[in-house]
């Protein structure tokens, strides 16, 4: 696969992240300067009842405006719809917040937000500034405050090509023990590299009713999950044993696209060449060539793509609290142990 793939913290001895402290279904460590959780999310938590984390990249990278706030809005009440606390993860002049107010999403839309992963967090935090999360930071922060789900619409993997751009988003899958509803990897990716990273970190990805694994806008071709799922209350389950048994990295919930708003496979397949030949042709790198790449083939297909994202983000939030309610109605984990 090219250059190893090394865990996002370092392991202490026994095999731990050093920082890892253990969470449960409870909240275990309180709002600080550089944390904080909201009043309601913290309530949530301590109650043991089911909280989901949303990012924040979706609204100041992800889509245009004004369905970039539309839609973090839209997830938010998917959520609460479903039954669990949404907590929507940002930075915001310098302290790293789970769970916004409307009016801190729609500042994120504005255009203020820098794009803020793992390695971005101290600078973001130290010079107050403000930050929309990634996959990655938004695992680290529900981490941090004590929560298990998390939705998104797709995570990062293995970029296409030989120039070995590896998305922290799979370091942090494998360190950190949250679970990510997702309708699979960003298309645009090399999928198979992506699921071999996957398994060679340790990271089981469930099917959520399906046996392969989704490409975003469409529900997937035949690259297997390593295990099927066709209830929330079985994912649920999986994961309570999971993290259980002493298991600390997190689970990718890969969950498909309604068949009623799957994209056209074919129009997907040529708008991805194309935007990877515009990617290149325009000499675009690293961290711009994802929202570079969403906006070229949003284009390219009228805006089907943008209809399919808008529609899985909100099927995965949705699906995200349904699993995080039948995971609090579980036992409480050993938190000695877990």
């Amino acid at each position: 696969m090219g250059p190893s793939i090394l865990p996002a913290y370092p392991l202490r001895p026994d095999g731990r992240a050093a920082f890892y402290t253990g969470h449960t279904g409870t909240v275990g460590q309180k709002s600080t300067e550089r944390l904080r959780v909201s009043d309601e999310v913290s309530a949530a938590l301590a109650d043991g009842r089911a909280v989901v984390a949303l990012e924040s990249t979706i609204v100041s990278h992800g889509l245009p405006s004004p369905q970039n706030v539309e839609t973090a809005l839209a997830c938010a009440a998917e959520v609460r719809a479903a039954g669990a606390v949404p907590a929507t993860v940002a930075v915001i002049d310098g302290s790293l917040r789970v769970g916004l107010s409307v009016d801190e999403i729609e500042r994120l839309g504005s255009g203020e937000a820098e794009k803020a992963s793992l390695r971005d967090l101290g600078y973001l935090l130290a010079e107050g500034r403000t930050g929309s999360t990634t996959v990655a930071a938004t695992l680290f922060a529900a981490h941090r405050a004590g929560i298990r789900l998390f939705a998104t619409g797709g995570i990062g993997g293995v970029h296409r090509g030989e120039d070995r751009d590896i998305s922290a988003d799979l370091t942090a899958l494998a360190t950190l023990p949250v679970a990510v509803v997702c309708a699979g990897a960003k298309a645009v990716l090399d999928l198979p590299r992506t699921i071999e990273a996957l398994e060679t970190l340790g990271v089981p990805v469930v099917g959520q009713g399906t046996d392969v694994m989704p490409e975003f806008w469409t529900r997937g071709g035949d690259l297997p999950v390593s295990v099927r799922s066709d209830h929330p209350d079985t994912t649920a389950g999986i994961l309570h044993a999971h993290w259980g048994c002493g298991l600390l990295s997190g689970v990718v919930v890969a969950n498909p696209i309604p068949v009623a708003d799957e994209a056209d496979p074919q129009a997907i397949a040529e708008a991805i060449v194309g935007g990877l030949a515009a990617a290149d042709g325009a000499g675009v790198r690293g961290r711009d060539v994802t929202p570079f790449l969403l906006a070229h083939i949003g284009e390219t297909t009228h805006g089907a793509s943008l209809e399919a994202n808008v529609a899985l983000v909100k099927h995965n939030a949705t699906v995200a609290a349904e699993i995080a309610t039948a995971l609090a109605a579980l036992p409480a984990l050993d938190v000695g142990r877990n």
